[in-house]
């Protein structure tokens, strides 16, 4: 993302807004501030930004009722800041339609990665285009796969997994999300498949499958696949 989009920050606390909009702005952003959900649904309906940055511990609504009122009409990226260490508090935040989350504390170069990627994906191209990253190379209209300029034979499921992964590059997917998509609505509990898939796929793609560096694993939460073009998280 060329910084200079516009923000808009839901948070109730002075100091993190304040925090957010200095360091924001000196990198080229342009941020408006809200201090309650209510406004902040209200600002985003009105200005339309270009990414939501959301804390979860609002005065007036729960985040979580955020997100979902902000799904009912918009598609803008949202990313919470949350101090929770509930995986499943990120899990249900993510499967309702928030598009990343950062745990409190975190580097304000971090949430700028986040906010590009987030961009990227709201403005992305429309298909059949090439994704690379580092030394992996994924061509969309024919499904081809590159290493290192080498082909690497993937199964239909395997490539099934990766080019969503590849699609939300730098974005972290939920597990419920990634088997909802390719399974089906019946196997949103069925992890071990993902998982198996996810390791035969490293094997394939990693340079050390037990040292990853391409799919990394969100502990409780999913996977994300990272992207080198300088976009990633």
């Amino acid at each position: 993302m060329t910084e200079g989009g516009l923000i808009l920050v839901v948070d109730d606390e002075v100091q993190i807004r304040r925090f957010l909009k200095i360091s924001l702005e000196s990198g080229g952003y342009k941020v408006v501030e809200t201090e309650t959900g209510k406004e902040g649904i209200t600002q985003a309906a009105t200005i339309s930004p270009d990414v939501i940055i959301l804390d979860l511990g609002l005065p007036d609504m729960e985040g979580l009722e955020f997100v979902q009122k902000v799904r009912e009409w918009s598609k803008i990226p949202i990313i919470v800041l949350t101090v929770k260490d509930s995986d499943s508090d990120k899990v249900l935040l993510l499967d309702n339609g928030a598009d990343d989350y950062l745990t409190k504390p975190f580097s304000i170069n971090e949430l700028k990665a986040r906010i590009r990627v987030a961009y990227r994906h709201k403005y992305r191209k429309e298909e059949p285009y090439i994704f690379e990253s580092g030394k992996l190379a994924i061509d969309f209209s024919t499904r081809i796969v590159k290493k290192n300029g080498e082909k690497i034979k993937l199964t239909p499921k395997e490539y099934a997994v990766l080019s969503l992964l590849a699609r939300n590059a730098g974005k972290v997917l939920t597990q419920n999300y990634i088997l909802r998509e390719l399974w089906g609505p019946y196997f949103q509990e069925e992890s071990q498949y993902l998982r198996i898939y996810i390791m035969q796929i490293r094997r394939k793609i990693e340079e050390e499958p037990g040292n990853p560096k391409i799919i990394i694993t969100e502990p409780g939460v999913g996977y994300r696949l990272i992207d080198e073009s300088g976009s990633g998280g």
